[in-house]
């Protein structure tokens, strides 16, 4: 009986932790000594033999020494593409390359944190599916190195469905309204023919479209050396280089994206309020600047 209460308490004890434990919105992989080129072919090599899916790559900033590869993988698209509420911007994850010192740290985002903040409480639902995601991509890239250590902050898991970075400021659910359309191929039609001509500063870093379901995510690369990534990625911080790009989520007729006061807090939780407040108009410029592809 004694045996049996202390098994009870040693389960609730570790109920209690797991619920409790602090998630990181990065992992670090590890760093090398080879060229961007050599470590950009090897992480690419390595995805691929492993079953996910490269979708585009880019230099953040147009600095040579950032870059950002973009995947996917069948199981993860066609779970998360089930969450109506814009759960297909969960499908996407990024490696980040950045070069200093001679260098490279190779990095990427952590499904476990980003899957638990998009999909809100439809993570426990597909839990099996997101943890073997996980895993496969932890051993796809453990050829690159071995640290797999968690940095950029800590939320604890049970806060990141519901995840907000101060009184007042908004959650997942508060997207911000881009534009709606008469038809999804419209909408399709004139964010791509936009970006496609560059405006406002901005590159097409990926597409991901569902045709059957009317839902296409763009990775937006923002250029634009007085309110894109030049601007912001310095002050808050450029080791959260895999943060980028940015989305544009396409929904059936309606243009979204995640306000940036969301957005940006949630892969940059560690940020006082005072850095924050140095890249105060950087929320509003990319709505802006996501308005104008949508138009």
């Amino acid at each position: 009986m004694r045996k049996l209460f202390f098994s009870i308490v040693v389960t609730a004890l570790m109920s209690s932790n797991a619920i409790a434990q602090d998630l990181s919105p990065y992992i670090k992989v590890g760093e090398t000594s080879d060229s961007m080129q050599e470590t950009y072919d090897k992480v690419i090599t390595a995805l691929k033999d492993n079953s996910f899916s490269v979708l585009g790559a880019y230099n953040p900033s147009g600095k040579s020494s950032l870059k950002v590869i973009t995947f996917t993988r069948t199981d993860l698209k066609n779970t998360v593409i089930k969450v109506k509420d814009r759960g297909a911007l969960a499908a996407v994850f990024k490696v980040g390359l950045i070069k200093k010192n001679g260098k490279i740290t190779i990095s990427y985002t952590n499904p476990d944190y980003i899957l638990r903040a998009y999909l809100m409480g439809n993570y426990k639902t597909y839990k099996t599916t997101f943890s073997k995601f996980s895993g496969d991509l932890r051993t796809a890239l453990s050829s690159l190195g071995n640290d797999f250590t968690p940095f950029g902050g800590s939320v604890a898991a049970s806060d990141l469905k519901k995840y907000h970075y101060k009184i007042m400021m908004p959650y997942f659910t508060d997207p911000v309204e881009l534009n709606e359309f008469s038809s999804f191929d419209e909408g399709l039609r004139i964010i791509q023919d936009n970006l496609n001509a560059g405006k406002g500063s901005t590159k097409q870093v990926y597409k991901l479209v569902f045709k059957s379901k009317k839902i296409a995510v763009f990775g937006v690369g923002l250029k634009s050396k007085n309110t894109g990534e030049a601007r912001f990625l310095p002050i808050i911080g450029e080791s959260h280089v895999a943060a980028m790009p940015y989305e544009i989520i396409l929904q059936g007729t309606q243009a979204t994206m995640l306000h940036g006061r969301y957005r940006i807090a949630l892969h940059w939780p560690d940020l006082t309020m005072g850095t924050f407040m140095k890249i105060m108009s950087t929320p509003g410029d990319i709505e802006d600047t996501f308005k104008g592809l949508c138009k």
